[in-house]
């Protein structure tokens, strides 16, 4: 057996109805420092350093640069930006942020007049994911805040819309209010096409998540289709905070996705990160038009996992040691949720009942997790939750994506490669099964 360094660990919940089996990738070297874990579980401990100090920042970077292969960033605009950055301070962050963004829009805009349609294409994507990287440390109350997130949704529908098939811009009517999207379909031609929707979790908005896989999705003949459920994006702002019962707006997004014709009904995967990982189950628990789900990671129980963490029971003496950055990510979060910024600690009670039960879950089902994140025991409990869980008819399997590789992150933020490749190839399966 190869050393735990020197393998892509795949770890099976062997079904009555499956077959063992192991797959390995031959070892590399990621050339970067190692951060030692701390005591109690972070969501965004960064595992390797690449060129902040601040661990939030440094995860938040990483956020960004893993974006280059979806066309949301560019690592030369990327590394002067960081370089201009003051470390650890959220109004630096937001200032140069916003700067490259508004340079890369205005090169969209020079090409667009000269008619040199894939140029300003390319630069009104990355404008548009560099005004969503401002809003990482933006407080809600900033009037910059909202400015700053129309600004992002705006380019990428202008960007868009250059794309071939284009990206739609839609919104969902939902209990008085609208769930905005997007939603790019597979080809032009009229067949069906399997589908693929994806979810973010606690700080995500929408454009998030197409910079994190929709090219992905496009090249392997997907339809893509992601949109901002309450907490998300800016609805926390008309009061739509997150809710326990997250398969009720997600029902209406399945509602949305299988009303077009060119969707197939029996390959329609759902793909939930970070909080995602909670929402996404419990939405297949109810909802058995899901055909298959990824989940980056496995969260069983999100009460106890946020009892876990040290930044949700955090005093607001506590907070005044963190840097500016970090401070006011954590507070976005609290709002998000509901809970009084100035009341960090509220965001454990906010959270009981964000659960799913692993026994309903009848299809194929899939838990990702970066090995650095896997090492807490707090998350390999819910993994273990998920695992042990599920019926024994449930085709369920769970990946555990090497440091050593560059894919240890929360959400594997680093390597969209690795994670595109474990989660495409896990529906592609289990459509292919359905078919057999």
């Amino acid at each position: 057996m190869k050393t735990r360094k020197r393998i892509y660990r795949t770890i099976l919940w062997i079904c009555a109805i499956t077959t063992a089996g192991m797959f390995s990738f031959s070892a590399g070297t990621s050339g970067a420092e190692e951060i030692p874990k701390k005591e109690g579980w972070d969501a965004h401990e960064s595992q390797t350093r690449m060129h902040f100090q601040d661990n939030e920042m440094e995860f938040s970077l990483a956020l960004i640069l893993g974006a280059t292969a979806n066309g949301g960033c560019e690592i030369g605009e990327a590394f002067v930006t960081a370089g201009r950055i003051e470390e650890g301070n959220a109004a630096s962050w937001q200032k140069e942020w916003i700067a490259t963004a508004e340079r890369a829009e205005a090169r969209g805009d020079t090409s667009l007049e000269k008619g040199h349609s894939i140029s300003a294409r390319k630069q009104y994507l990355r404008a548009s994911y560099y005004y969503r990287a401002a809003l990482i440390s933006m407080l809600p109350q900033n009037p910059l805040f909202r400015e700053t997130a129309n600004k992002s949704r705006s380019l990428l529908q202008k960007g868009g819309k250059l794309l071939n098939p284009p990206l739609e811009y839609f919104e969902i009517p939902f209990e008085g209010y609208l769930l905005p999207g997007y939603y790019r379909r597979a080809s032009e031609k009229p067949e069906k096409h399997k589908t693929l929707l994806m979810i973010g979790g606690g700080e995500t908005f929408a454009e998030d998540l197409f910079f994190y896989i929709a090219p992905l999705a496009h090249e392997r003949g997907y339809n893509f289709l992601t949109v901002d459920l309450p907490g998300q994006g800016l609805l926390p702002l008309e009061g739509k905070v997150f809710r326990a019962d997250m398969n009720i707006p997600l029902k209406a997004v399945v509602d949305y996705a299988l009303s077009k014709t060119e969707v197939d009904p029996e390959k329609l995967a759902m793909f939930g990160i970070s909080g995602g990982g909670g929402f996404v189950p419990q939405a297949a628990q109810y909802d058995k038009r899901i055909q298959a789900i990824a989940m980056n990671s496995a969260v069983v129980d999100a009460y106890t996992l946020f009892g876990a963490m040290p930044v949700a029971t955090m005093t607001e003496e506590q907070m005044q040691g963190f840097s500016s950055f970090k401070e006011n990510t954590i507070r976005v979060i609290a709002w998000r949720w509901g809970v009084p910024m100035d009341s960090i600690s509220g965001l454990v009670e906010a959270n009981r009942g964000f659960c799913f039960d692993p026994a309903q879950i009848t299809c194929p089902a899939l838990s990702i997790v970066g090995e650095g994140e896997y090492a807490d025991p707090h998350v390999q409990e819910q993994q273990r939750m998920f695992l042990q869980g599920v019926p024994s008819t449930t085709k369920a399997l769970l990946v555990v994506t090497p440091g050593e590789e560059g894919a240890s992150n929360h959400c594997l933020t680093e390597n969209r490669s690795i994670m595109s490749q474990v989660v495409f190839d896990f529906f592609d399966e289990a459509f292919d099964s359905f078919s057999q």
